[in-house]
């Protein structure tokens, strides 16, 4: 069956659908940063235009219990990685925009992290935990190489020796190499590399701008060469798609240096489900219905689940084959032998006393 061609080039989606919020005005004149891509012009091209985020704190405290960590960091809005599936495009429609088009090429840019990190951690009533950088969008997207928001921030983790765990899609990440090494010293820092295939064509097709399969293994070698705590996060799995390719990820990621692994399954909560349905119709026609029928079959029917303990879960046969599937591998290539549990003991406060705690 043949394909539709993509409407615009280097997007994840074709589509913008409507904000279930009211539309806000966002003033495009002197809050926009400049940035241009190597991308030749034409008539598919959307330049991606980047907004001042007047945030006044850039930590979020999780409140999910099925969610393993404490805070989250998040130096932008909205990702230019422009993966078709990202759980996070809805939250894109609180700040009037679109989870289509517009959360990939609309970015809301948090210039002033670095100093909020800094405030926080200056706060007596703070209280040392580990920070997930990427708890929403990629902290080391496209526009990272440039505006360096994510190494300020790291540099401030550093500083005051406060924990973080890194999940990211993009090489970029070997630029920080230095401040890294400097926290796995002190056992500040893990980071883990989403995966979702080693298919570099699929890959280019829904997660359009981030780092191609053989980067990121390449990434994985250098971090671990460097004794920074590395893992995979086979991340989501979609049945029918790439779930076949688990055991060759997890073997792959083991080779080249990985020592832990995880998994999530696919969700597509609010307009994320027309978003995939219409990308599987542009891209894979054919196996469009029968992936489709595998979701609703681990979703009870539904093509997403929202409750807690369920919703990276899922329920069914086919869940429970992919759980199998994922613990065998790991056992196989020798990944999770040991959990990695990363300090507060060396958190320091503003008058730079170090602190005792676990």
């Amino acid at each position: 069956m043949m394909k539709n061609k993509p409407k615009y080039r280097g997007r994840g989606t074709d589509l913008n659908p409507p904000n279930r919020f009211e539309k806000l005005h966002i003033d495009e004149n002197d809050d926009t940063l400049e940035y241009h891509d190597d991308w030749e012009k034409d008539e598919r091209k959307i330049e991606t235009i980047f907004y001042k985020d007047d945030s006044r704190t850039v930590i979020a405290k999780n409140e999910s219990p099925d969610i393993g960590f404490d805070y989250s960091f998040n130096p932008y809005r909205g990702c230019e990685h422009g993966c078709v599936y990202c759980y996070a495009r809805p939250t894109h429609e609180y700040l009037g925009f679109s989870s289509g088009i517009d959360f990939e090429s609309k970015i809301i840019v948090k210039e002033n992290a670095e100093k909020l990190l800094r405030k926080e951690f200056e706060k007596k009533s703070y209280n040392p935990k580990f920070i997930e950088f990427s708890g929403d969008t990629d902290c080391y997207q496209p526009i990272e190489r440039t505006l360096r928001i994510t190494r300020g921030a790291l540099k401030v983790c550093l500083e005051y020796q406060n924990p973080v765990s890194i999940i990211t899609k993009n090489s970029l990440i070997l630029r920080d190499l230095d401040i890294l090494h400097e926290m796995a010293e002190l056992n500040i820092i893990t980071v883990t590399f989403s995966i979702t295939s080693l298919n570099k064509e699929l890959v280019s097709k829904m997660e359009p701008r981030t780092s191609i399969p053989e980067r990121r293994l390449m990434t994985i070698q250098e971090l671990a060469k460097n004794r920074i705590p590395v893992g995979v996060n086979v991340a989501p799995i979609i049945p029918g798609l790439n779930d076949e390719e688990i055991p060759k990820i997890l073997k792959q990621s083991a080779a080249h240096g990985a020592t832990y692994a995880g998994y999530t399954l696919l969700r597509l909560p609010y307009s994320i489900k027309e978003l995939f349905i219409n990308w599987l119709d542009r891209e894979f026609p054919d196996r469009k219905e029968k992936i489709l029928n595998k979701i609703r079959e681990m979703r009870g029917g539904k093509l997403n689940e929202s409750g807690f303990g369920k919703r990276f879960k899922g329920e069914g046969e086919q869940v429970d084959a992919i759980k199998n599937l994922f613990r065998l591998s790991c056992k196989k290539y020798g990944l999770n032998k040991r959990e990695i549990k990363l300090t507060t003991k060396h958190f320091k406060h503003k008058s730079g006393v170090q602190i005792e705690m676990f």
